[in-house]
């Protein structure tokens, strides 16, 4: 690990363990890009650049040395209206109402350790010898406008982070119009683009496609990152796959508005940029102000899609998420939603904790309807005050009831909603955001509360810490059901508006710092309809996200797995819920839905008081199972095997860090007929040591360890798979030294 600069030829090399990243400065006054890719010794990297001069369409900034151009010059922060034709990182609006910019450089510095950034999250070091940082001060002195751009390589990671930090030193007001975080130059297009995307119940899916001259562009415009698109892409070479070739990953730490596009000129090189989104978006930079963009994670793997997901998985794990959760096992749960939705006392929600105690259960989730008079989603949200037509003896006395069955509770919320029937929207119906003489647009009975107020964030604060300091709350599912539309804020000027959406994040960012580091004991999962804002943002806050509504094992398969290509399986919510399935109406064996379930964080989503005794025992062993082998699957490293976009089957395996143990599951969705014999090929494990192999995860048969494979063996000859008949089919291979 290190960051270098070689002052003859002006370049700068970042090191990690596996990989170098290049700039150099052109003529001391231009970043250029030079190279991304496996480690290289870096003895000539000033070589690597090479100039040609084109034509008048591409024009020179330097009429003694025509070949140069910013329209071919391969960019670290490419500007607009200055002679790169090229999508730009950064556009701003000058007090004369011109958009031209251009950066030179105009210092540097390289230090130990990893700045926070102001108001926003990011990866983070515990010691300054876990990382080296690199801050290149790059200057429009027309303008008066600066920008500092922050690298940042890891000891023990393989990932760069980048960030910028925009900063007005003129004397005039300034209109950033386009403050992009990441903008890079590669010296071609043979790249396919991978990103992930769906929509409510179908998120996170995996999808792939050549680059073409032009635009290839995903992007949110709803307020959060969404169900539909992941701030995430990766660019993949020809050919590479799981476990072989170049894929370089984008990965965006932020939970609003984005943008990532990758634009192949008429030259054949590839220009990728990733964001805030730049649509409907402004901001006015005061004179002495500055401007910070979010923090891109940048992974390069040489050894395909699950090299750069494991570089990701633990980066993210281990110094993105906090607090006290981060890296502890989490607890099995249930949550009442799917087993009362709205219609539930204080007896009932007991019961189900008792049904839970005997099965093995350790922490009750209290869903929505506890609040204000909510019997539908037609009220009440804003008034976070217990309903004592269901609770008469509010939640001190509910906790305690469960926690007396020796399980810990859990409550949701939804905060940053507001309904129009509530007590909070009649005393503030300007607390919500809206555009005056426009309709306030509902979705699910509910409008948006305007986080950029600071007024609006003391209230949530308030309300949620008094709730939270009543009785020993110990989890939180923080949801959001809703995108946002009318996005205005009543306390801004006109020249502020597209501010906005913006200003909300980091109004969100402020309480959920407060509210989670008031309440360290407590772990926190985000939702948002599902996995509407499963990003890296409310990962450093929020150590893992319900990974979507649809509980379909079959549905989860597709899910998880594309969920798994950049968060932790830590990260993960999975639960097993009843069938008929509530989403699609399936009906899949319990087996099939606890393994697919404890793939993650797992849990339960429905009336465990309705089993049969055959239910129970089921039930009873997938805890016992899955009590055993959480740490494996929590904090071990993660395998795709077989994908459940290409076939009949999903496979996928967690590897111990001292590769001594693993978890091995697959799962069939459909029966083939006269079916043949199959092998799976195993990965991550150690060549050179001898595994036992068990099915029966609590009990194992007294024979299992009389037959041993070598961990070479499982890797390129196979397990052999027994044969299973039958829809909706599961298996779960435990492996030990």
């Amino acid at each position: 690990m290190g960051i270098f600069f070689d002052e003859l030829s002006q370049t700068f090399h970042l090191q990690t363990k596996h990989s170098s990243y290049l700039m150099q400065l052109v003529q001391s006054r231009y970043l250029a890009h030079l190279y991304w890719g496996s480690r290289v010794r870096g003895t000539n990297p000033g070589r690597i650049l090479a100039f040609k001069e084109r034509c008048s369409f591409s024009p020179s900034t330097d009429l003694e040395h025509l070949e140069l151009s910013l329209d071919t010059l391969p960019q670290e922060l490419p500007t607009y209206g200055t002679s790169d034709f090229r999508v730009p990182a950064f556009q701003v609006q000058a007090q004369n109402g011109t958009t031209a910019s251009e950066f030179i450089y105009e210092s540097h510095r390289i230090y130990a350790g990893k700045p926070r950034l102001e108001g926003l999250p990011a990866v983070y070091v515990e010691r300054d010898d876990e990382a080296e940082s690199l801050d290149i001060v790059l200057m429009d002195e027309p303008l008066g406008l600066k920008a500092v751009l922050t690298y940042t390589v890891y000891r023990d990671s393989d990932a760069i982070s980048r960030s910028v930090r925009y900063e007005n030193v003129s004397g005039q007001p300034q209109k950033l119009l386009r403050a992009l975080s990441v903008g890079i130059d590669f010296s071609h297009a043979e790249f396919d683009m991978l990103h992930l995307s769906g929509s409510w119940a179908r998120e996170r899916h995996i999808h792939k496609r050549p680059l073409t001259t032009g635009a290839s562009v995903i992007e949110s415009r709803r307020g959060s990152s969404s169900h539909s698109l992941n701030p995430f892409v990766a660019l993949l070479s020809k050919g590479a796959d799981e476990d072989q070739g170049d894929v370089y990953g984008f990965s965006l730490v932020y939970s609003g508005n984005f943008l990532a596009q990758a634009e192949v000129d008429p030259y054949g090189t590839t220009r990728i940029v990733m964001g805030i989104n730049p649509f409907d978006f402004s901001w006015l930079l005061e004179p002495g102000q500055s401007f910070q963009a979010p923090e891109a994670v940048l992974v390069h793997s040489s050894h395909g899609l699950g090299g750069m997901s494991r570089t990701y998985h633990k980066l993210y794990r281990t110094r993105l998420c906090r607090g006290e959760y981060r890296d502890q096992t989490r607890p099995v749960l249930v949550n009442n939603w799917e087993a009362t939705y709205f219609n539930f006392n204080a007896d009932k929600i007991e019961q189900l904790a008792a049904a839970g105690q005997e099965l093995g259960i350790e922490l009750l989730v209290l869903d929505d309807g506890w609040f204000g008079k909510r019997d539908n989603d037609k009220s009440s949200l804003g008034d976070w005050f217990v309903d004592k037509s269901k609770l008469p003896n509010g939640l001190e006395d509910l906790v305690s009831r469960v926690n007396r069955l020796e399980l810990s509770f859990g409550l949701w919320f939804e905060p940053e909603m507001v309904s129009p029937d509530s007590d909070l929207y009649r005393a503030h119906p300007d607390w919500c955001l809206h555009v005056p003489e426009r309709r306030r647009t509902q979705a699910r009975h509910q409008l948006i509360l305007d986080y950029s107020r600071a007024d609006v964030r003391e209230y949530i604060v308030k309300v949620l810490s008094d709730i939270l300091g009543s009785c020993p709350i110990r989890y939180v599912k923080w949801d959001m059901n809703r995108n946002m539309t009318e996005i205005g804020s009543a306390l801004l000027p006109p020249e502020r508006q597209k501010e906005t959406a913006h200003r909300y994040m980091l109004g969100l960012y402020e309480v959920l710092e407060r509210i989670t580091s008031s309440f360290p004991q407590v772990l926190f999962e985000s939702c948002s309809g599902g996995g509407g804002r499963f990003d890296p943002g409310m990962l450093y806050y929020m150590p893992q996200t319900w990974t979507s509504d649809n509980t379909d094992a079959v549905e989860r398969l597709k899910i998880q797995y594309g969920t798994s290509l950049v968060y932790p399986i830590s990260s993960m919510g999975s639960h097993v819920s009843a069938v008929p399935n509530h989403q699609v109406d399936r009906i899949t064996s319990m087996d099939m839905r606890g393994h697919v379930a404890m793939s993650g964080n797992f849990g339960y989503e429905l009336d465990l008081t309705v089993f049969t005794e055959e239910e129970k025992k089921i039930v009873k062993r997938q805890i016992a199972d899955y009590k055993i082998v959480r740490p494996l699957i929590q904090f071990g490293e993660f395998y795709r095997l077989l994908s459940p976009f290409e076939g009949n089957e999903t496979a996928w395996m967690f590897v111990s860090e001292d590769r001594t143990e693993a978890l091995v599951a697959h799962f069939q969705v459909l029966s083939l007929p006269n079916a043949p014999l199959r092998r799976l090929k195993l990965k991550g494990l150690d060549p050179e040591l001898d595994y036992s192999i068990s099915q029966q995860i609590s009990n194992p048969s007294p024979d299992a360890g009389e037959q041993r494979f070598g961990g070479d063996e499982l890797m390129h000859i196979g397990l052999n798979l027994p044969f299973e008949r039958g829809d909706f089919r599961s298996q779960l291979f435990h492996l030990k030294v």
